[in-house]
């Protein structure tokens, strides 16, 4: 059975596709997208992107398919950091 592609639309409005299971960083990569890192064991919470409005760490979380089409991947802010 052949698995169907994941369309992600990043923050830099590049898409690309995705099969479900791959590695945020890597398709992130891909699309001239660096997701930041901390202690990539899901602690730090530096990696956090928001994924069709869900907080998702991508050092411990792989690609699923959701209930649309489409994911829409935008980074986390925290007013905190901002300058």
């Amino acid at each position: 059975m052949k698995q169907s592609k994941i369309k992600i639309k990043w923050p830099n409005n590049v898409e690309t596709y995705a099969n479900e299971g791959d590695d945020w960083f890597l398709v992130a990569e891909k699309a001239g997208i660096v997701i930041p890192t901390g202690c990539l064991t899901g602690s730090c919470g530096a990696c956090e992107i928001d994924v069709n409005g869900d907080t998702v760490r991508a050092c411990i979380s792989n690609i699923k398919k959701g209930k649309k089409c489409l994911l829409k991947v935008s980074f986390t802010t925290d007013p905190f950091w901002e300058i």
